[in-house]
């Protein structure tokens, strides 16, 4: 099994396909999942000539089960190492919902050379809590909701989310596919209960503004407008305006997942960012 251990003695798994001398692409999973939600990514983006690389955030999937770090500086910080492990250079990175906060502030603090472009899907940026700064955030009872299902019944939980808002499947005439559902639960119930915990308040609270204004690579922002998990009012449309150089897209009608349920569409649209000239 591939994994980098970090200053602190955390294993993160990685995959790594793909040429050494190819541009890299890092994907960064969303919570509570695992590098195994970029699978459809992987396959095509490796089949398209790039390498193409997913880590398990610690304390998620096959990384170490951590009760400490679970934060996005931490996070940030395991990007930093893993980058330079595999030295990765002229990467592109690209994050879902946590893991483009996860993005957003590791590309802030990545050494130079190592980024060229980030792509940011149905992401967290900038800020999701609601306070007087942040008006339109959604209120802290949400996050808190989120911590007593996790608590109470962590497997249950993870099912009402993937079959319920996460893939917009209880929306009337949802197209639902019970494998994706069984396998996000999968991949949730591979991490530690603790650092998922503690994640919940890392996507929420994590203020995500200095990082954006900080990034001058080009930024490909994609979100669909009835995402009922990260609000697209709250987050992309204020996430664009941040930015130095952002492409904004939005997708009607599609929700959290679309990266999975609408892969043919977002995949087609990141090969032409990937593609494009800087």
């Amino acid at each position: 099994m591939d994994t980098i251990t970090t200053k602190d003695g955390t294993h993160i798994f990685f995959k790594d396909w793909g040429p050494r001398d190819a541009q890299p692409i890092v994907f960064h999973h969303g919570w509570p999942l695992s590098a195994d939600d970029w699978d459809n990514q992987m396959l095509y983006f490796y089949a398209k000539g790039y390498r193409v690389i997913a880590h398990d955030r610690r304390g998620h999937g096959r990384s170490t089960q951590t009760y400490s770090g679970n934060e996005m500086d931490t996070y940030a910080a395991d990007v930093i190492e893993l980058a330079k492990a595999l030295d990765l250079k002229n990467a592109i990175h690209v994050g879902h919902s946590t893991g483009g906060g996860e993005v957003a502030r590791y590309v802030a603090r990545a050494e130079k050379g190592r980024v060229a472009k980030a792509v940011l899907i149905g992401a967290v940026p900038p800020i999701m809590v609601k306070s007087e700064k942040n008006p339109g955030g959604l209120p802290i009872e949400v996050f808190d909701g989120f911590r007593a299902a996790h608590i109470a019944n962590r497997a249950q939980f993870f099912l009402d989310v993937a079959s319920g808002p996460f893939y917009g499947f209880n929306r009337p005439g949802a197209k639902v596919s019970q494998g994706i559902i069984e396998n996000w639960w999968r991949q949730g119930m591979m991490g530690g209960t603790k650092a998922q915990y503690d994640c919940i308040k890392a996507f929420s609270e994590t203020d995500f503004t200095e990082d954006l204004k900080q990034i001058d690579v080009p930024v490909f922002i994609m979100h669909g407008d009835d995402d009922q998990i990260v609000p697209i009012a709250d987050s992309a449309l204020l996430a664009s305006k941040l930015v130095k150089n952002g492409l904004l897209k939005v997708y009607p009608g599609l929700g959290h997942g679309m990266a999975t349920i609408n892969a043919d569409v977002i995949n087609a649209d990141l090969l032409a960012f990937f593609k494009a000239a800087v």
